[in-house]
């Protein structure tokens, strides 16, 4: 299948034209009380070794653009029939409040796999995940690539969406309608351009239209249609995409009017980019900056919904949020704190090996108040500064070693809702990167205050 993502249609579920898109959930009353987000996803590493997991795995955000990821990152199910793995899992809430989770039956790479399957689980919370099973599709010698589903209020019914090729010779959008994601209607076309098109999502009943977003050529462009008819979508709106991009997932902000618009790039450990848009009919996207959002580490091909406050503190009651965390730059948005030959250093996301840009910050070795950086591959190791260069050293127990190591937090002298790092021993002089090497230095410039700010996420 092209890696694509099979993206997350947001509880736009249950909707009509004439309910307002802000209240659509799918339960036939309206979500108001929904407040945060939740996402599905699977990892793969950049070698396609260690973090590399063809589970489910999910993570929540209080906004939509930053992500806790739960359970260690480490997966909360995975299939035990079929290619034992899934690709793009999607998650909904349907219409009697409760979720159920789709995916692709795929395990890896192996594009030449057919399945005439797909991947369910349910969940009343997604604290547990209940009624595992593979939906079958269609009778086709080829595959169910990216499943996603939409409540179709004309006909009564669960619209699952899904790429495979039929007799046109290209990939193309079927459907199939189910009442309870056990036994599935005939496969019908729902949307053939003429050309290969992959991992549709949508967005139903916003302003009197139906959205479809798709990828075509490594691009993330969009169909729309008054009705939900099989074949009534018409190409819409040009494309994004940065570098080859799949896996389009359409999100409606809870907090303002904003859609974004989530691709990832195709390739293995591949990047999430975001765009936004203020109004989904005038089908033109502006890229969001780095700065405000981070995907969760190895993820690829995600779905996200919207869930309720107690939803989300229930999770990370569950599931907890890491032990370790990522430091971002500030002013390299695409680059995280790792350590590479014991050398302190930022470089651009996915690093590789992974494990070498997590961190435990732990209690600092030399005042309590403060905090260390201790390495997650390398556990007896810390950050410290040795001639101002930060470098990754194996902890000797002395006091000269505690005070290099120990920083105190402050607010992030270029924005104080990120984070900056003092020396202990040297108070006069932060955690900075310069050439991307990192150091402690003075700072005065407005260059060197964002030098030294950074962002502590997962």
């Amino acid at each position: 299948m092209s890696e694509s993502p099979l993206l997350t249609r947001r509880a736009l579920l249950g909707m009509t034209a004439a309910v307002p898109l802000t209240l659509a959930l799918g339960t036939g009353t309206a979500h108001a009380a929904d407040s945060a987000y939740a996402m599905v996803y699977f990892t793969e590493s950049t070698n396609l070794g260690d973090g590399t997991d063809y589970g489910l795995h999910l993570a929540v955000s209080p906004d939509g653009l930053n992500w806790t990821p739960l359970n260690q990152n480490n997966p909360l199910a995975t299939p035990t029939a079929g290619a034992l793995g899934l690709r793009d899992p999607f998650l909904m809430r349907k219409q009697d409040g409760t979720f159920v989770v789709l995916a692709t039956d795929l395990k890896g790479t192996d594009w030449s796999y057919n399945s005439q399957y797909i991947h369910v689980w349910d969940s009343a919370d997604l604290r547990t995940l209940t009624g595992y099973r593979r939906l079958k599709l269609h009778d086709m010698s080829t595959h169910s690539w990216a499943p996603e589903a939409f409540w179709d209020a004309g006909r009564g019914q669960y619209a699952v969406i899904y790429s495979s090729v039929n007799n046109s010779g290209h990939n193309v959008i079927m459907v199939n309608y189910t009442s309870d994601f056990v036994t599935a209607s005939a496969p019908q076309v729902f949307f053939d351009p003429g050309y290969d098109v992959i991992d549709g999502d949508m967005a139903v009943g916003v302003n009197g239209y139906n959205y479809l977003y798709y990828k075509k050529n490594q691009t993330l462009v969009s169909a729309r249609s008054t009705s939900l008819a099989p074949g009534s979508f018409t190409e819409f709106s040009g494309g994004v995409a940065h570098g080859g991009t799949e896996a389009p997932t359409l999100v409606k902000s809870l907090a303002s009017g904003t859609w974004w618009l989530w691709g990832d790039t195709y390739t293995p450990n591949g990047v999430f980019y975001a765009w936004q848009s203020s109004n989904l009919a005038s089908g033109t996207w502006t890229a969001l900056d780095q700065k405000t959002y981070t995907q969760p580490v190895n993820s690829k091909h995600c779905g996200i919904t919207t869930i309720t406050t107690t939803e989300y503190n229930n999770l990370l009651a569950k599931w907890g949020a890491p032990a370790w965390n990522r430091l971002k730059s500030y002013n390299f948005p695409a680059r995280y704190v790792r350590h590479s030959n014991y050398a302190a250093r930022i470089d651009e996301y996915p690093v590789e090996p992974y494990k070498d840009s997590l961190w435990t910050l732990a209690p600092g070795l030399a005042d309590s108040s403060g905090v260390s950086f201790r390495s997650v591959n390398y556990p007896t190791r810390y950050l410290r500064h040795y001639n101002y260069a930060l470098r990754l050293d194996e902890n000797d127990g002395t006091s000269t070693f505690a005070a290099d190591a120990t920083f105190h937090r402050t607010a992030g002298l270029a924005d104080a809702g990120w984070a900056s790092f003092r020396s202990y021993n040297n108070p006069t002089r932060y955690i900075r990167h310069s050439n991307y090497v990192l150091r402690i230095d003075p700072i005065s410039t407005a260059t060197e205050r964002q030098d030294a700010t950074f962002r502590v996420g997962y």
